[in-house]
């Protein structure tokens, strides 16, 4: 199968699974677990923060940020496009007992202005602003220039508010600006990636800070049902995922360009070619030209697995397991059903 669907699809290399067999092990909750120790120390480092700790998913390393910065009844700020609002089953509300104020982040990140207004003031009928969310790379395709948040940094620190970066495509955010990726994570004080996107791990994603919130974090885990035990079996392929995955990710980037190019070239594609900065294409197709239940399903037919469209876009997302060679063929399916 052609799977467009994620880069949560990536299977793992023979590398990563010959890690997985020999994997050194202990206890994690007891901290007896030197695979996923070296994970976490090699993961701080690389992201610039004093600490780490292993995480089962995404979704679960920025809500563990989420209830480990704030107090229930705290506000949050962050963008209405973001993945902690949009795709994390209102986990924040359940988990954190937090409220979520909405900003504009169609470009990929909040303005300044939005920002500042969104803080609340003293108010006894206000919540306290308890975390600021941002993200990059954004959801919706872009890779944010570190600069963006120079100025919400220094905002929040004067008015003592921690922000959160959900950084699931971090990387592919550096690599598509050709920055290290430290310099995208000093925005904030803690931050959240994942190991099992792009870079091809099984499963797993760090959320890394200081070493305080990393000490409260590793609790709020357990409490969470997150503290694992013989998590070196796991923690291995994360540790070649960050040592030897990181540098292909323009290969990714490139693939995601030409797709775009291709699709671009049917007149009746529309294709956002302003969102194409890392691996993912966003375009509309319209309905008259091939209707959504149809394309999903011709698609399966042909061997190929993409989602239905959301808010009328649809979302292909190239990967280390896609070639160039399955792109021309799942261009060439859209143009068969077209005619």
């Amino acid at each position: 199968m052609i799977d467009l669907r994620s880069d949560t699809v990536t299977k793992p290399t023979d590398r990563m699974r010959t890690a997985m067999e020999n994997a050194i092990v202990g206890d994690d909750v007891y901290g007896d677990d030197p695979t996923v120790n070296e994970l976490e120390r090699l993961a701080a480092k690389i992201i610039g923060k004093e600490a780490s700790v292993f995480v089962p998913s995404g979704t679960f390393g920025n809500q563990l940020a989420v209830l480990t910065h704030t107090k229930r009844g705290d506000e949050v700020i962050l963008g209405k496009g973001s993945h902690i609002f949009q795709h994390e089953v209102g986990a924040a509300a359940v988990i954190a007992g937090v409220q979520l104020r909405l900003v504009d982040d169609e470009k990929g990140y909040m303005s300044l202005d939005d920002v500042k207004e969104a803080i609340r003031g003293e108010n006894i009928h206000f919540p306290e602003t308890g975390l600021i969310c941002i993200e990059n790379a954004h959801s919706n395709g872009m890779a944010v220039s570190p600069e963006k948040y120079e100025e919400i940094r220094k905002l929040a620190k004067k008015n003592k508010i921690p922000i959160h970066m959900d950084g699931a495509r971090v990387f592919n955010a550096a690599v598509s600006l050709n920055v290290n990726v430290k310099d995208i994570a000093k925005y904030a004080d803690s931050v959240m990636f994942c190991l099992s996107k792009g870079l091809g791990a099984p499963i797993g994603s760090i959320l890394a800070g200081d070493r305080e919130f990393i000490k409260k974090a590793r609790k709020n885990r357990k409490l969470m049902g997150g503290g694992m035990r013989q998590a070196g079996v796991i923690a291995a392929p994360g540790i070649l995922a960050l040592v030897e995955m990181v540098d292909r990710l323009n290969e990714d980037h490139d693939n995601a360009k030409m797709l775009a190019l291709k699709l671009d070239e049917i007149k009746e594609i529309d294709v956002k070619h302003d969102r194409n900065d890392i691996n993912m294409v966003y375009c509309t197709i319209p309905k008259e030209l091939i209707k959504e239940e149809k394309l999903v399903k011709e698609m399966k037919k042909n061997g190929i697995l993409i989602n239905g469209a959301e808010n009328e876009e649809y979302r292909f997302v190239t990967n280390k397991d896609v070639s160039r060679e399955d792109l021309e063929v799942f261009i060439n399916v859209i143009i068969e059903l077209k005619k």
